[in-house]
């Protein structure tokens, strides 16, 4: 991918990915983290991931009804974490390659761009 920044990035569309293609590299993992500064990659390094802490429990559950509308749109799902009551996780990474790929990346800064409520 050239795509090295967020609107860069916001201007791509998720491709289906049944495998068969390898996860991205090390380098091109933190190349485009760059251009996403509050995602960090897993200790595994397989995934990449957010959090936030929401104004409260019912603006945890529609910033993830976005993101849900979003992953459907673009055809690729984030896993979603709710603890606390107002804290909220998403990670993402390609299942079918077992690591990460573009999709990833252009689904967070897609993320990035949703509204969603924080606690002051």
């Amino acid at each position: 991918m050239t795509a090295s920044t967020a609107p860069e990035l916001t201007r791509k569309h998720c491709t289906p990915c049944e495998g068969g293609v390898p996860p991205l590299s090390p380098e091109q993992v933190q190349n485009l983290l760059a251009a996403l500064p509050e995602w960090r990659l897993t200790p595994d390094g397989q995934r990449i991931r957010r959090e936030w802490r929401v104004k409260n429990f019912v603006a945890g559950l529609d910033f993830f009804n976005r993101i849900g509308q979003l992953a459907e749109a673009e055809g690729h799902h984030p896993d979603l974490h709710l603890a606390g009551y107002r804290n909220v996780a998403v990670e993402l990474w390609t299942h079918a390659i077992g690591g990460l790929s573009d999709n990833d990346f252009i689904l967070a800064a897609k993320i990035d761009q949703l509204p969603v409520e924080v606690k002051k």
